[in-house]
């Protein structure tokens, strides 16, 4: 009988496995499967798109001190043909020399010359500020899909653990259930890690170019001011080409004077 007992003692002990080592982070990353690689992929061009927002996203780029000083010149000389000039040289581009170039081209070819200057600045800064918001929705984009992505593979890891438990009739073990469950887990958790940076990087840039928008817009007032002498001499000095026509008056016949009366000799004698 104890030799019995001890068997099954030793049975039992050799059939214990010996305790695993705790993952490390790398592999519980790899353990994400096709899924958390794509998750991991999305955050390097995170990285990547940060940093150049980061760098482009500054007063310095998008007006320089050397552009606005050579602008100011020009506009204040009235060169504007200089100044459209000067806006498409490829060493001034920059979002203040998109605005002014746009505007002053526009004005160039309109019939009311620069009484339209305002409105053509203010048109050609929206549509430069909306590229600059087009330009980081890569951003918002990757906070988007990451935690979608994350929740794919966690119904995929559960799909793959459930079809292993109907294969083996309900008694499924551990270890078997275990790639599937750490797949279903860790790739939730990576696209978190991503999203959460992500959505924060994405608001701080879309108020970052809030603020750039606002500085250039006093910039241009600025600047401007230059050609408000001009525009105030055009609208006073020459009139509107398209305008209505003021209605003449209808020429007065003239009247001949009237003739004295004349006087008889008779009357004078009386």
């Amino acid at each position: 009988m104890n030799a019995l007992c001890f068997v099954q003692s030793l049975t039992l002990a050799l059939q214990t496995e010996a305790p695993k080592e705790a993952k490390t982070l790398l592999q519980h990353v790899l353990s994400g499967g096709p899924i958390g690689f794509v998750i991991i992929l999305l955050s390097f061009v995170l990285v990547v798109l940060a940093g150049m927002h980061a760098y482009q996203l500054r007063r310095s780029r998008l007006a320089p001190p050397t552009v606005i000083s050579g602008l100011d010149r020009l506009l204040a000389t009235g060169d504007l043909a200089g100044a459209r000039a000067f806006c498409k040289v490829d060493e001034n581009k920059c979002f203040l020399t998109s605005v002014f170039a746009a505007a002053l081209t526009r004005c160039s070819r309109s019939a009311f010359g620069m009484l339209e200057l305002r409105s053509a600045l203010e048109e050609a800064g929206q549509e430069e500020t909306a590229k600059m918001y087009r330009s980081v929705e890569g951003i918002g984009l990757i906070a988007t899909i990451s935690p979608m992505l994350g929740l794919l593979g966690t119904v995929v890891g559960m799909v793959g653990a459930f079809e292993k438990i109907s294969t083996s009739a309900g008694f499924a073990k551990p270890p078997e259930l275990a790639g599937s469950i750490s797949v279903a887990l860790i790739t939730t958790v990576l696209g978190l890690l991503v999203a959460i940076p992500a959505t924060f990087i994405h608001t701080y840039f879309k108020n970052r170019i809030d603020a750039l928008a606002a500085d250039a817009g006093t910039i241009t007032e600025e600047l401007t001011a230059h050609l408000d002498a001009r525009a105030a001499q055009q609208r006073g000095g020459q009139p509107a080409q398209n305008g209505p026509r003021p209605a003449q008056r209808p020429a007065q016949p003239q009247q001949r004077p009237a003739q004295p009366v004349p006087t008889t000799q008779q009357g004078m004698n009386r």
